[in-house]
Parts: C-alpha cells; structure tokens; sequence
C-alpha cells in the first residue's frame, strides 16, 4: 500500500504491554465529518469552546456549546460511521475487561449523542471537553484519564489519537502514541511526534494477560 513516498503500511507486528489505554473520539472512533457543516474544532482535536474564544467570546460557554454540539448526532447522525475496527476493538476490550476510556476535545452530549447513534460501547472512564481547564494540546485532559482509570505515575499507557494536537498532548503526558491517519497527513502524525502510524483500528489487535493489556500494532508505516 503505498503513502505517496512516506513508506508502506507493511511493519511487521509488534506486541506491546500497557497498563490502560485511552483513545481520542471523533476521528478515532467515529468519522462525523464528511458532511462540512459538521466540521467542527473537535475534528481538529480542539475544544470549540477554545475556538469561540477567538471569533466569539460571547458565545464561549458551555451551555452554548454543549447545546450546538448535542444537536449534531441528532441532525446528522446517518452521516455518521465508526472507523474501520473500532467496533471489534471496543468490544475485545469491554470482553476482555480492559482498562479503557475516552479522551475527547467533544462535549459530553457530542460523545453520548454518537455512541447512542452508532450503537458502540460506552466508555467507563470518559474525559470531555467541560472537565478540563486547558484542551489539547495540553496534556491535562490524558494525565486526567490515566487518573479516571485508577492508574499511577509508574504504570504505562497507550493513547490512541488521529489529531496533532492530541499526539501532543499524549506525548507531553508522558504516553505512548500509536495515531491513525484518518484525517491528517502522515507528516503531520510524525510532525506532531507519533510512535506508530497506522490507517484506522483495524490494526490494533489486543487481549488481557495477568492484568496488562498486550497490543499488537500489525501494517504500521515502514519507511
């Protein structure tokens, strides 16, 4: 499969352990974002709040923004799919009772409206847009999900990410970045300080051993 003179999604697999691991939403798990008028910051993995600081402060609150955002499902929700393997992958972890949440730049009512529209797992441990001081790239919100999932400082995550600013983000949290090239450039992911890229879910494979999460990382890009 060739990127175009980056290399090939043709990396042998690779078997990493983690303690957790936590994944970015839109883009991640679910493509919302065919449909322009869907576009919002989040697909760029900014908090809109953040964004309408900048164009209309007067509009910069989260009633307001939970409200536009909450519409959205709703609205275009037959616009929505999940992305390749994200289903599989939800549903191993929920089986295998893996430590697992979402960290997301959406609101609360944007993440439930999609996962009720696509019919996917709920997360246990969420992180959402309104629970943090500073969006990505500040590493706030993923620091907070290693919290929510009851782990500390020595042990290991995996952040699984497709925007630059949340590879940042998991990066200055100190976590390892595997990031899907579902809506940027392969120089972007690897700009933004990626470990792994991958295109979508399908190639991440996982099962639970002695309470450690094994990840098989299979057609990552070669260069």
């Amino acid at each position: 499969m060739s990127t175009a003179g980056h290399g090939t999604y043709s990396a042998p697999p690779q078997v990493h352990s983690f303690d957790g691991l936590l994944f970015d939403f839109d883009g991640t798990i679910v493509d919302s974002t065919d449909d322009p008028k869907v576009i919002l910051a989040t697909s760029h993995g900014r908090r809109s709040i953040d964004t309408l600081k900048l164009y209309d402060p007067s509009k910069a609150n989260w009633d307001y923004v939970s409200q536009i955002e909450g519409r959205i499902p709703k609205e275009y929700g037959a616009d929505a799919v999940e992305i390749p393997g994200a289903r599989d992958l939800l549903k191993t972890l929920e089986d295998a009772g893996a430590p697992w949440g979402v960290v997301t730049s959406g609101t609360r009512a944007l993440v439930a409206g999609w996962l009720d529209v696509l019919k996917l797992a709920h997360p246990k441990f969420l992180v959402v847009a309104e629970d943090v001081e500073q969006g990505k790239p500040d590493p706030q919100c993923y620091l907070l999900g290693r919290s929510r999932l009851g782990l500390g400082e020595s042990t290991s995550i995996l952040v699984v990410e497709d925007a630059p600013s949340g590879i940042k983000a998991g990066k200055a949290a100190g976590f390892k970045v595997v990031a899907l090239e579902t809506t940027h450039t392969i120089q972007q992911l690897k700009d933004a300080g990626a470990d792994w890229i991958v295109k979508d879910l399908r190639s991440i494979g996982l099962k639970a051993v002695n309470g450690k999460v094994e990840i098989e990382i299979k057609d990552a890009l070669q260069e």
